[in-house]
């Protein structure tokens, strides 16, 4: 049987414990220092897929009420919550029970005032010094995390249930770590003088640094890379370019790496670069315009070699996997190419949010280099990309001719993996509406979008990780007004039988046998989206703008050219465009809506669109609507600001703990994002900033009015206002110390650029809004959210305040 290409992890954001680990001072020649006995507690903690989360032990942390641990001493006044010693195994992991509550804690006494870099994996998030910072919770090896240890006593709580960790103290400043870099797979002769690759640089110093090149060597051909700048007690994955024409063969070539800074050597490193012979399958790297990332992504080439015109068949991994054993899963095909994005990592987003854009990226990017018959493009994937098979499929029907879901769950609603479900929080007015923020993600109720679009199910009946009952599920859905799926339970089949629960033939012949059909052959249309900035489009109609954000819209249409008629009904819509593609110059169409009066328009070119507003009980012709308006070029929520080559602006303002407290909010979602999503941004201060200097970029803006000098200039106009001791929301106003806010707001003077803030009324409330959790897929964020430091406690009882706004931007 053909192993498979998954490796599965278990789960390890469940219930809480902490350990407090004392630290072995045997160094190493390296000087580094391994972690192996501690104190372990669990702790009440819940960080599902939702806006808000809970955290006893951050909350006793940033109310300075947790006191250093000692072998069974309680947090708080709870008899059930104490300490316990705990010491590591042979392998130097502490293996702790419980789940999510599961905390681990060390002190450090540290002689004097210095830099380290601390590395543990299993664990999920570290404070240091009440700071947080990325865990490792895959256990990969490669996350380093830069502290800047106090003289004397330093305190670490990791949260976790198999932790491993040390601290290491460089002998250099700066250092090059080759270990998860981004790189090509390279066909023999296809190399060119200038393909990327992506490394980390770790800066151990106080400034932020601009001027590092780096200077790759393979082949014996040498090129110049000027590097992204690199923060300041940071680390950064930087992309440099190598001269891949020098990969003539299968094979591992040395490419050898020197860090420079103004023309002197600090650090170098070897690193892999592997070559294929032609025809086999290779990765390919790319530039992200979400953040101006370096990402990869695989290809398994068409026999015989590239013709345009040929299908392309795109297939979406599981977790834990890599795109390149994606596509070595599979037998190239004689009448197409095999493309694999990465979702930004092998776990990722789910398909979801950014993992969602990054298949949105690399399909644009396949249909440039590839040229494929555009009616002949199809999806597939397994296991968790059977889940991106599935939403992909029902966000985006018109893309496909044929979906293949293998072994995948339907939503995130009731399969989550590592990071959990998405939990039902539809018993508060802000819980419901919070929760209606994750609706594209229940893929279920976008299920008649599947008419349009061939299926085919597969799924081993004996599947114990993903268990059948999805897909019969599945299966008892569409039978219900599907006309053309089939359905296939592999007789044993575990999660991964063989190389066949991907590359199954009967897929490929249902492949075979499937078209998109083209615009003006398409009269009926059934189609329904959640939001309008995830997915407006099918064909020739777009759902421009909701009367109810992120609740279902839905439209149902019939288009007769004979008669010159489009009829139909509407839900939840109230802008509608509508492409006239399918009828003459100067043809008069009837448009008939929700059984209400007829608009008339006379076409006035072939290739004619025209904007429909639903407004009391009738539907009126308008003109194209402002792109200032909401719609799908710009439409919220919060998590919207993250893209489009965003740029973290951070608060140089305030209290020396406030100004603390930014650009550590900064860093630490700089490291989660790497983790999650392989990506890297740029941060810069508040002084630094300016839209002349920084055009088309989204920004994330850490502080308030008081202490973040950006403010002014990009939410002069923005009805919601955050300053010390207080928040404005529209009229609303709410005061105390312990606010925090994140919400959204269209850049001024942009077609499409947002910016998202991340802010807080004093200390209290910026700790707050530490936790990244709109970095978790499928999250749902409003466009504006006001909580208080208590919601760590209570939960989603201290959210104050949560809403939408209308689709002219004004608070709701």
């Amino acid at each position: 049987m053909t192993k498979s290409p998954l490796q599965f992890a278990v789960r390890l954001f469940g219930g809480m414990l902490l350990v407090v680990m004392s630290l072995s001072f045997k160094a190493s020649a390296q000087n580094v220092y391994n972690f192996t006995s501690g104190l372990s507690i669990r702790v009440s903690a819940n960080y599902n897929r939702a806006a808000f989360y809970q955290d006893a032990l951050a909350y006793a942390l940033y109310t300075a009420t947790v006191k250093t641990p000692a072998e069974g001493a309680t947090l708080g006044t709870n008899p059930d919550q104490k300490w316990t010693k705990v010491t590591a195994d042979t392998a130097k992991k502490f293996r702790l029970r419980g789940g999510e509550g599961s905390y681990l804690y060390f002190g450090y006494d540290s002689p004097k005032e210095q830099v380290a870099i601390l590395n543990f994996s299993g664990n999920s998030a570290v404070f240091v010094n009440g700071q947080p910072h990325m865990g490792d919770p895959y256990s990969f090896g490669w996350m380093n995390i830069v502290v800047k240890l106090k003289k004397g006593r330093n305190d670490f709580f990791a949260r976790g249930r198999v932790v491993q960790g040390s601290l290491t103290f460089p002998d250099k400043p700066v250092l090059l770590d080759v270990r998860d870099a981004t790189r090509p797979i390279i066909p023999a002769g296809s190399g060119t003088a200038k393909m990327k690759v992506g490394v980390v640089v770790i800066n151990t110093t106080a400034l932020r640094l601009t001027n590092l090149q780096i200077v790759s060597t393979l082949g014996g051909k040498q090129a110049r890379s000027t590097l992204q700048a690199i923060p300041a007690y940071a680390t950064r994955k930087v992309y440099f370019d190598i001269d891949g024409t020098t990969i003539q063969g299968k094979g591992m070539n040395d490419c050898a790496l020197e860090l420079q800074q103004n023309g002197k050597l600090i650090d170098r490193a070897t690193l892999k670069i592997e070559g294929v012979t032609k025809g086999d399958k290779y990765s390919e790297t790319f530039v992200s315009a979400i953040d101006g990332s370096l990402q990869y992504y695989s290809v398994a080439p068409q026999v015989g070699g590239q013709v345009d015109g040929a299908a392309l068949f795109f297939s979406v991994h599981g977790a834990g996997v890599e795109a390149i054993n994606q596509v070595r899963a599979y037998k190239s095909k004689d009448w197409g190419n095999l493309v694999s994005p990465t979702n930004r990592r092998p776990r990722g987003f789910n398909w979801e949010d950014w993992g969602r854009l990054d298949a949105l990226e690399v399909l644009a990017i396949a249909k440039n280099e590839f040229k494929p018959d555009p009616q002949h493009i199809y999806l597939t994937g397994h296991s968790m990309g059977g889940h991106g098979t599935w939403f992909l499929g029902a966000t985006y029907p018109d893309k496909w001719a044929v979906i293949a879901p293998c072994s995948g769950y339907p939503t995130l609603k009731t399969y989550g993996s590592a990071d959990g479900i998405i939990p039902d929080t539809s018993s508060t007015a802000f819980g419901k509406l919070l929760l209606s923020a994750s609706n594209q993600s229940d893929v279920p109720k976008l299920a008649q979008n599947y008419k349009q679009v061939a299926v085919h199910i597969l799924h081993g009946d004996a599947d114990e990780t993903v268990p059948v009952m999805f897909a019969r599920q599945m299966k008892q859905l569409l039978a219900g007004f599907h006309a053309d799926f089939q359905y296939y339970e592999y007789p044993g089949g575990s999660h991964w039988w063989s190389d066949e629960a991907v590359d199954f033939q009967p897929i490929f012949d249902m492949f075979k046998r499937h078209t998109i059909p083209k615009d003006n052959d398409i009269n009926v249309i059934d189609f329904t989206t959640a939001s309008p900035g995830i997915s407006a489009s099918n064909h020739w109609a777009t759902i421009y703008q909701q009367v109810v954000p992120f609740l279902y819209s839905r439209i149902q249409l019939k288009r007769n050219n004979k008669s010159s008629t489009i009829s139909g009904t509407s839900e939840n819509v109230e802008l509608l465009k509508l492409k006239l593609s399918g009828f003459d110059k100067g043809r008069t169409v009837n448009v008939m809506l929700d059984d209400l009066a007829a608009i008339k328009y006379t076409t006035l070119s072939n290739n004619d669109s025209i904007y429909l507003k639903k407004a009391d009980k009738e539907w009126k012709l308008v003109d194209q609507p402002d792109l200032h308006d909401k719609g799908p070029h710009r439409n919220g929520s919060f998590k919207e600001g993250f893209n489009k080559n965003l740029l973290y602006v951070y608060a140089t303002g305030g209290t020396v703990q406030e100004q603390q407290w930014a650009i550590g909010k900064a860093r630490y979602d700089s490291e989660s994002w790497y983790y999650r999503g392989n990506g890297a941004f740029d941060i810069i201060s508040d002084k630094e900033y300016s839209k002349a200097k920084y055009p088309g970029r989204n920004v994330v803006l850490i502080g308030n009015a008081n202490t973040n000098a950006a403010w002014k200039t990009l939410l002069s106009d923005c009805p919601v206002s955050v300053a010390n001791g207080s928040i404005k929301v529209g009229t609303k106003q709410f005061t105390g110390t312990d606010l925090a806010a994140y919400f959204v707001w269209p850049m001024a003077g942009t077609a499409d650029n947002t910016i998202a803030v991340i802010a807080g009324t004093g200390i209290e409330g910026m700790n707050a809004a530490n936790a990244n959790q709109y970095f978790t897929g499928g999250s749902g964020f409003a466009d504006i959210m006001v909580f208080r430091l208590g919601m760590l406690k209570d939960g989603i009882n201290q959210v104050v305040h949560a809403s939408f706004y209308d689709n002219q931007w004004k608070v709701q």
